[in-house]
């Protein structure tokens, strides 16, 4: 590291000697997590590490690699991955900080733990500043540089969008989202900590290009998730359910507990940073989004899309409610298996089929039929075979019949039944059965309920009513023998789908339903992202979206719930005229209940009536789906709606693309006319670090507050007791918790944590989630702190910079690169960010920082600091400022803390009044600054200096270091000549002597050479220090590993179809490689041959 890590300064005092440099981080581990240095053989190498194999093992691309920048992306966070767990060590990481760890001082004391940390400033004031040698600032601590910030930027409305002039959206544009609303049903998880990082990253960095911005924040009422939460609450602390205590104290206790998790919510929300426009919060059942949800369902119920009918549902027994597909998960079984379902003691078996026969009527025949729900063939209406099976043509048209019940079945054809499974007869329930109801409608046979809404049998099973389901399963099994009908079971790989939130089995159940038509709203949806109105990313997520609403089903919008939104609809009872729900024609909808009266008055003349209103609320999904323009003020024409309407991204988790992202779609092209946003962005999802999905049940779901502010193990475990789970579900997370936190979870930070999610978005695969990655990016925050630190140090009390970010004609070698260096990172990241680009974004800030800025030009500032005259000195202090500066200014939307705590205590250049970070220019490309050719120069010296630093740490020459740089073209010696001073500062002190040789200087002897590149080679002089035949050994294994490179390289260069894909700027990068691998073989080779002369002397 190039900074001084003990060195805890007041600015301007002078940097003292160092006494402990921070852990190192090796150049190839920061190249692969980088991923942008692929082809760069120049960056920086750390001491005592051979640098001589950098492109042994290198990847080539494929075609199809080099045209696809996502893979590139999705290796980087691989390595990412890998470079935390090297940076923490296997070991389990310690929660206590590092500033508090007793560190062993020179007389033998230890020093204590610091005491705990107490913000000074009075919320909401500008955060009082300490000196950098303050005990708690000393050092890197994320809670210090975290805390008093959030309060001050939302108090000084920092948050809240700026327009014109004229009161309109500036010059600049508009960008606006709206935060994918989390349910009101406990903490966030890191999902939604994903989900902040990218958002807060994306409004940041426009609000720092001066656009009008706008984020809406908010919370989701989540109907059944809120009210299952909160009804196993009652039963475990009350022993009563929702029907003991009524519907209004329910709903009264569902707004309670409401009301608590809200603010936890909110209060996480702020703790990581996120720029909400407070003042816009939302919440899907305030009175605007309740008058939203309301005009919407009113008005397409008057245009016929929202419909009565009976249909089936996913039915729910023990929240007898119906469920979306959502909140069913399928659990796929081999075989047979026994599983917990809520209600039974006992286990229930799944996994079987079981084989019994139906007698013909009027005849001694049977017919053998098959099923993995038994229990079902009480409701059975027929038997289809297929019209082609010889094997039943005689019974065509007659009738089975059922041997518990009165009712005769008709076996019907069709060509649903397959004659090559099973016995090629299938029993049909089409009221039980999702395939069997679409046969049933076919053939207009009877529909026969046979379940009670708590999953029991009712009237229509004869003897067996009233028995729950599954006992009932066994019980039809045995009655099957009894009357000489069971025939066998067998295994059978089938899929169970069970409820996500009572985890009961769910029974498909005819229900009476108001249910909305989706073909015609899915069409424009389509055709919306066809024409290139929405764009959605990633590609295969566009994919996936069209091929969902091509194959759309009608939506159930009725919920058997309390908590929600009641559909505005009213049943007419007319006075002596008995009605069905499910009819239609006897409903009425209204904005109010008078206007409903009024529509029931003119649709039935002349009669008496009374309304009663459905008790059924709406699918939470329908609240949802509204959510980009009733958050703006929809159905009111408001200002929000005007200004920021369509929103610029909806950014959320790909899994709930359809069930939310495709219906704001099209809902928000029905409703308002224009599509709701004009982009959106699928992450990928967050599993924990063995790719299982995070469950609580499971423990391994993390809290973002224990992640940022650190827990320790006891309190992890306190935290699941305090819960809602099972006592089951406890012992079993808690026993997962030992094992993946042993020591508790250490303190990360907000800023790393952001950072570390940005840069696992790839936009491909899911995410497998760990925390000593996110512990890795807290060191890479130290590592800001300390270069800050350093630069306050040396620029002095009276600096005062340059008006502009700009040349002064003054700049060194190293100054034009490090600016060099940051306008491209400046191009490359606004593009990253553009594109969505998320990790390679990071990578660009990780690469400026990590090796350009702290790794390379801090270092090289020093001695043109201490040692040059003042012009130098002064240049050098503006370069180190400019750097410094944009490149907080450049990570900000990643790491809004740690940069406001420390650009606050940067000197502001003239005339500039920005008051916060916050409100900040993002730096953006600056030609001016754009120098390939001082970057190629000073990367000589790099490649140079790193040549010789590797060589001295492979033959542990650790003082008296003699070498020769031998340069073999013109502009490479004029470079490395006038800049031999600079080569000597990168060299480390161990270096006593350097040389320049010219190419036709023969080779000097008793040297080990390190091949730079085709135009530079590095001698280190070893005679008499080293063992000769093992260097000859050394030297044969480099030679044979660069000759199999140049084979390597010369058939990629050869390959006629890498020819026509690939750009010339590519094969370029190929031919140097080349070239420098045949240069190392021929110096390799040279060295064998001075090793040998040397043993004969």
């Amino acid at each position: 590291m190039a900074l001084n890590a003990a060195s805890h300064n007041p600015t301007g005092a002078k940097t003292g000697p160092i006494s402990g440099p921070p852990p190192p981080t090796s150049s190839e581990t920061t190249a692969a997590l980088l991923g942008s240095q692929k082809d760069d053989p120049l960056g920086q190498h750390a001491g005592g590490q051979d640098g001589g194999d950098q492109d042994e093992g290198e990847k080539i691309k494929s075609e199809k690699e080099l045209e696809k920048e996502r893979k590139k992306a999705e290796k980087a966070k691989k390595f990412a991955e890998k470079q935390a767990k090297t940076v923490t060590g296997a070991s389990t990481i310690s929660t206590t900080s590092k500033t508090k760890e007793k560190k062993a001082k020179s007389d033998g004391t230890k020093d204590e733990p610091l005491p705990k940390y107490v913000e000074e400033t009075p919320p909401g004031e500008k955060k009082i500043l300490k000196p950098l040698d303050d005990e708690f600032h000393k050092a890197y601590i994320p809670e210090v540089v975290e805390s008093g910030w959030y309060d001050w930027w939302e108090k000084e409305g920092f948050f809240k969008p700026e327009f014109g002039p004229d009161g309109k959206v500036k010059t600049e544009g508009h960008f606006s989202m709206s935060w994918p609303p989390p349910n009101v049903t406990g903490a966030l998880h890191m999902g939604h900590a994903l989900t902040n990082a990218i958002q807060d990253t994306l409004i940041r960095w426009n609000r720092m290009q001066g656009k009008s911005t706008l984020w809406v924040p908010g919370c989701d009422h989540a109907g059944i998730a809120t009210q299952a939460v909160v009804e196993n609450m009652l039963w475990r602390r009350e022993k009563q359910t929702r029907h003991d205590i009524g519907r209004t104290a329910l709903v009264d206790l569902i707004w309670k507990w409401k009301g608590d998790y809200h603010k936890k919510i909110n209060r996480s929300l702020r703790r990581m940073g996120g720029s909400f426009d407070w003042s816009k919060e939302a919440f899907t059942m305030d009175e605007n989004l309740s008058a939203a949800v309301t005009e919407t369902f009113v008005q397409l119920h008057e245009e016929g899309i929202i419909y009565r009918a009976n249909r089936l549902v996913n039915w729910d027994s023990k929240l007898t409610t119906s469920l979306s597909n959502l909140e069913v998960v399928n659990k796929e079984l081999e075989g047979r298996t026994l599983l917990d379902v809520p209600g039974y003691d006992r286990k229930v078996e799944f996994g079987v089929i079981t084989h019994f026969q139906y007698e013909i009527e009027g005849s001694d025949e049977r017919i053998e039929v098959a099923t993995t729900r038994p229990e079902t063939m009480l409701g059975d209406t027929a038997v289809v075979v297929n019209p082609k099976d010889s094997r039943y043509t005689h019974l065509h048209g007659k009738n089975a019949r059922h041997p518990f019940l009165e009712r005769l079945m008709p076996i019907i054809t069709d060509d649903y039944a397959d004659p090559e499974f099973g016995t090629g007869a299938v029993k049909i329930t089409p009221a039980h059965d999702f395939n069997d109801f679409a046969i049933g409608q076919k053939h207009k046979l009877e529909f026969i309920n046979i379940l009670n809404d708590d999953g029991t049998l009712n009237h229509n099973c004869g003897s067996f009513a009233g028995m729950k389901r599954f006992d009932a399963r066994y019980k039809v099994i045995e009655a099957l023998k009894d009357k000489g009908l069971y025939v066998k079971w067998d295994h059978n790989k089938m899929t169970v789908p069970m409820s996500e939130r009572s985890k009961d089995i769910i029974e498909p159940l005819l229900k009476p339903q108001w249910w909305m038509r989706m073909k015609e709203l899915a069409d424009i949806a389509i055709k919306a992202v066809k024409d290139g109105e929405i764009k959605i990313r990633p590609e295969f997520a566009e994919k996936s979206y069209f091929k969902w609403l091509e194959g759309i089903n009608d939506w159930c919008l009725s919920r058997q719930l309390w908590w929600g939104h009641q559909a505005p609809a009213y049943f007419v009872e007319l006075d002596g005229e008995p009605g069905d729900d499910s009819d239609g024609e006897r409903w009425v909808t209204g904005r109010t209940e008078a206007a409903a009266e009024e529509k029931a008055t003119t649709k039935f003349p002349g009669k008496k009536f009374k309304l009663r209103r459905d008790p059924d609320v709406l699918d939470t999904w329908f609240s949802s789906g509204q959510w980009p323009y009733s958050t703006l003020g929809w159905p009111r024409q408001s200002d929000d709606l005007k200004n920021f309407y369509p929103t610029s991204v909806m950014e959320t988790g790909w899994d709930i693309l359809f069930f939310w992202v495709a219906r704001m779609i099209m809902m928000g092209l029905k409703m308002t006319g224009q599509v709701p946003f004009r982009e959106v962005y699928c992450h990928s999802l967050i599993r924990d670090s063995e790719g299982r999905k995070m469950s609580k049940s499971l423990g391994n779901v993390i809290d973002p507050i224990d992640l940022m502010e650190g827990i320790g193990l006891e309190a992890l475990h306190k935290k699941l007791k305090e819960g809602n789970l099972d006592p089951k579900e406890v012992v079993k997370a808690t026993q997962f918790q030992k094992t993946a936190f042993p020591d508790g979870i250490p303190e990360c930070g907000a800023d790393a944590m952001r950072f570390g999610l940005v840069n696992y978005s790839t936009g491909g695969s899911d995410i497998n989630f760990d925390i000593k990655v996110m512990h890795g990016y807290r060191r890479f925050c130290n590592k800001i702190y300390q270069a800050t630190k350093f630069v306050l140090g040396n620029l002095g009390s009276s600096f005062t910079p340059e008006a502009t970010a700009t040349k002064t004609g003054h700049e060194s070698l190293a100054e034009k690169w490090i600016l060099h260096k940051l306008t491209i990172a400046c191009k490359e990241i606004n593009q990253n960010l553009t594109d969505r680009d998320f990790s390679a974004a990071t990578n660009v800030a990780y690469q400026y920082w990590y090796t350009a800025l702290c790794d390379t030009y801090i270092e090289n500032s020093k001695s043109l600091i201490n040692d040059g005259d003042a012009a130098t000195q002064l240049s050098a202090k503006n370069t180190l400022y400019t750097a410094l500066e944009a490149g907080l200014t450049m990570i900000h939307p990643f790491m809004p803390f740690l940069t406001e705590e420390l650009w606050q205590r940067l000197p502001r250049r003239p005339h500039d009044k920005c008051p916060s970070i916050v409100k900040a220019a993002y730096p953006t490309y600056n030609a001016s600054l754009d120098d390939p050719a001082a970057e190629e120069a000073y990367e000589l010296l790099l490649a140079v200096s790193k040549g010789i630093r590797s060589l001295m740490g492979e033959y542990a020459i650790k003082d008296n270091g003699t070498l020769h740089i031998q340069l073999f073209t013109g502009s490479a010696h004029q470079t490395c000549s006038s800049q031999l001073p600079s080569i000597r500062s990168l060299s480390g002190k161990a270096v006593s002597q350097i040389s320049i040789l010219n190419p036709e200087d023969s080779r000097p002897r008793g040297c080990v050479p390190f091949a730079v590149s085709a135009s530079a080679t590095v001698f280190l002089l070893v005679k008499g220090r080293v063992d000769i035949d093992q260097e000859i050994e050394k030297a044969r294994k480099k030679m044979t590993r660069a000759g199999e490179l140049v084979k390597k390289q010369e058939g990629i260069l050869h390959d006629e179809n890498y020819n026509q894909k690939v750009g010339e700027e590519l094969k370029e990068v190929e031919r140097r490689k080349l070239r420098d691998a045949s240069k190392e073989v021929e110096e390799m080779q040279k060295a064998v041959e001075e090793f040998e002369r040397l043993k004969l002397e």
